[in-house]
């Protein structure tokens, strides 16, 4: 139901412009969808917004993610680590991460989050 979706974070970010936790379900759901352009033009989006405050790169790994670009994916929760993103935590469970279950670096940075593998 990704087209569901999408109107749905396009609706959430009508009322929160800045909403990079929003920003970032809607670049991948744009990415999952078969829609890589506007899926970057969100990564743009999230890159400026950056600039004027915080962004957490867990919100920047989910649109990486949905482009499989598991690199910059990867590079992203490593700066989520490093920043102690809240939202890391549910790694463990979110389905937008089961791309990443099966490489090795998902499993290391599971172990050092500190949760059950």
């Amino acid at each position: 139901m990704y087209s569901e979706a999408i109107t749905a974070f396009q609706q959430g970010l009508q009322l929160f412009p800045d909403g990079a936790f929003l920003m970032g379900r809607l670049g991948h759901a744009y990415a999952v969808s078969g829609k890589p352009n506007e899926a970057r033009r969100v990564l743009s989006e999230l890159q400026q917004l950056s600039k004027r405050r915080y962004v957490f790169a867990a919100d920047v790994a989910l649109v990486h993610i949905g482009l499989s670009d598991k690199d910059q994916a990867f590079a992203c929760l490593e700066k989520a680590y490093h920043d102690r993103d809240p939202r890391l935590p549910f790694l463990r469970v979110l389905p937008e991460y089961d791309p990443l279950r099966s490489d090795p670096r998902f499993q290391d940075l599971v172990r050092r989050i500190g949760l059950p593998p």
